[in-house]
């Protein structure tokens, strides 16, 4: 049923950031992340979907802007887009330096644009929105599973990579309802809320492991049986993979689900101090 009220959102800062990254240059198929085959391609693949995937939520949620007519998720819709651009931009670029490095990155890109495109003129500006929020719940949900988790964080080393990554995250955290506020704002119905969400899984997880599959077929180290099947038992011990990370998934298709009931208030403070505190590792990044 359709709300007959103006949507209130809670109070969230979310603020825009302006950072600069220095990714460097690696060798072909350099395996970037801990050294594992098969984490470095879907991360690669990942990094590739983000830029057109991130101007795909920015166009949905704007085109329902005049839909909020509550202040504070207003300026959240501004907060959400301000940091949506910065971080596509700043995926484009490293992307470009993936393609270099052998990785299909900007396939990738080109790919999901042609997919979003699809997306767009198959669907209402309401269910557009109810996508954009379905993928944010996995985007704020592995977010903060790399926030929470030292062993995701180690899976990342200490590069640039890892820097741009947990940016990324807090961000996505801040703004990880967002979306969700705006299509309840423009009364969307819940059954069409957990629909979309079930549709799109389906469609993200056939995409993530099509084009990570892909990717890795062009890896001389994929046809090295002892790295490949080291790389790929290493997937029962994933921090991404593990099963309460599934279960949180999940929570997303019951009634009256809302992104604040897993809340991250003091994990966003932790790193907001880590990252751009006076002495955060990140605050020379700023521009």
């Amino acid at each position: 049923m359709a709300e007959s009220r103006p949507y209130q959102a809670k109070h969230r800062d979310v603020k825009v950031r302006r950072l600069q990254f220095d990714y460097p240059i690696g060798s072909r198929f350099q395996h970037f992340v801990d050294g594992d085959l098969v984490m470095s391609h879907a991360v690669a693949v990942l990094s590739g979907m983000f830029p057109e995937g991130e101007d795909f939520f920015v166009r949905s949620v704007r085109d329902l802007r005049d839909r909020v007519t509550d202040p504070e998720l207003k300026a959240q819709v501004a907060g959400f887009i301000g940091q949506e651009v910065t971080h596509g931009r700043e995926h484009r670029v490293l992307n470009e330096r993936l393609g270099q490095m052998g990785y299909r990155s900007m396939k990738v890109d080109r790919h999901v644009r042609r997919l979003l495109r699809l997306v767009e003129k198959l669907n209402t500006r309401r269910r557009r929105v109810g996508v954009t929020a379905a993928l944010e719940h996995y985007t704020a949900t592995f977010a903060e599973v790399l926030l929470e988790d030292p062993d995701a964080q180690r899976l990342l080393g200490n590069t640039e990579v890892r820097n741009l990554l947990l940016w990324h995250a807090l961000e996505e955290s801040e703004h990880k309802a967002v979306a969700f506020d705006v299509y309840r704002a423009a009364a969307g119905w819940e059954w069409l809320r957990i629909w979309i969400m079930r549709t799109t899984t389906v469609i993200f997880i056939l995409e993530v492991v099509g084009h990570t599959a892909l990717s890795m077929l062009r890896d001389r180290a994929t046809y090295n049986p002892r790295t490949l099947i080291r790389s790929l038992a290493a997937l029962r011990h994933n921090p991404f993979l593990k099963r309460h990370v599934w279960q949180r998934l999940r929570s997303y298709n019951r009634r009256g689900f809302h992104p604040d009931d897993w809340d991250a208030t003091n994990l966003i403070e932790q790193w907001k101090v880590e990252l751009f505190g006076e002495h955060g590792t990140l605050a020379d990044h700023l521009r």
